[in-house]
């Protein structure tokens, strides 16, 4: 008669995964199951508990305009950062990965922002940006173009703060890029070089598709960035001026800390993971259909 046992090995590997796995339940699965559960309920003020509420929350914030306006703030940042830190990132790549002079010193000077907390990087540009003597101003100074506030002007806000984005953002992503590209077998490039390709029918032909997994990798590592920006915005602009630098991250951490509503908070806390999920799942089970590997 057959008795079942516990394989020992396989026991030896779910105990080596036991902390992995007792810390991602406990700061991401049960977190957002809480969340969820939250969203249904109000917000629990002084001796009053919280009650069941059902979907009205999610009501609150279908007509929340300061919501829609962050959202469509977030659309906008994230169209704009996430190409733009990609297409940098590659072309700082593809240069530090050739033979030049100074390589080592401009590779970590493409790292050196990645490394910087964000605080101090917006601290940085915060300088940049102050009207009448910051950097930027002395530079259109130079050119005899008037003194701008580029953080205190609805039009220029959010640009000034994707701008930031995208020089913090690109010397991460390169590195991806350039392991990619030491990773690559050399034959290639030889071979193409005996046949005549230049360097442009190089890239879009050998080396893109090859770097196909790596760009997916870093596009949806880019949509994450995109939508959970709020240092930044707290120090440059805390989304103003009238809700023009406002984005989503930032307008939940103000509805759940600065006007202390958990209830609200939990249920746009629920919709943006919804939309990360939604669009990572986009990402690898529609784009990973055009990702050649070798």
């Amino acid at each position: 008669m057959a008795t079942n046992s516990l394989n020992p090995r396989a026991l030896h590997a779910w105990l080596l995964l036991l902390p992995a796995l007792t810390l991602l339940a406990a700061f991401t699965h049960f977190p957002a199951v809480a969340t969820l559960i939250d969203s249904f309920y109000s917000t629990p003020k002084g001796g009053r508990a919280a009650v069941w509420v059902g979907l009205e929350n999610y009501e609150t914030l279908v007509a929340d305009p300061v919501f829609w306006q962050a959202a469509t703030n977030n659309l906008w940042f994230a169209l704009a950062t996430i190409p733009l830190s990609i297409a940098l990132a590659l072309a700082m790549a593809l240069w530090v990965n050739e033979r030049i002079a100074g390589r080592g010193f401009l590779r970590m000077a493409y790292f050196t922002p990645t490394i910087l907390p964000m605080i101090a990087v917006a601290n940085i540009w915060l300088f940049f940006y102050t009207p009448g003597y910051g950097l930027l101003e002395q530079i259109t100074g130079f050119f005899g173009l008037p003194s701008h506030n580029w953080l205190g002007d609805q039009g220029t806000a959010l640009g000034a703060i994707t701008l930031v984005a995208v020089w913090k953002e690109s010397g991460f992503f390169m590195i991806f890029y350039l392991a990619a590209l030491q990773s690559m077998n050399p034959n290639l490039r030889e071979a193409a070089s005996i046949e005549g390709a230049s360097r442009g029918y190089f890239f879009r032909h050998v080396q893109w598709p090859l770097l196909m997994p790596t760009t997916l990798f870093i596009g949806v590592n880019a949509v994450i960035n995109a939508v959970r920006m709020v240092d930044h915005v707290l120090v440059l602009t805390r989304g103003g001026p009238n809700n023009a630098s406002t984005l989503l991250l930032y307008h939940l951490y103000e509805v759940g800390f600065k006007f202390w509503d958990t209830g609200y908070a939990a249920a746009i806390t629920v919709v943006l993971l919804a939309v990360l999920a939604s669009v990572a799942l986009l990402q690898f089970f529609v784009l990973d259909r055009k990702v050649h590997y070798q």
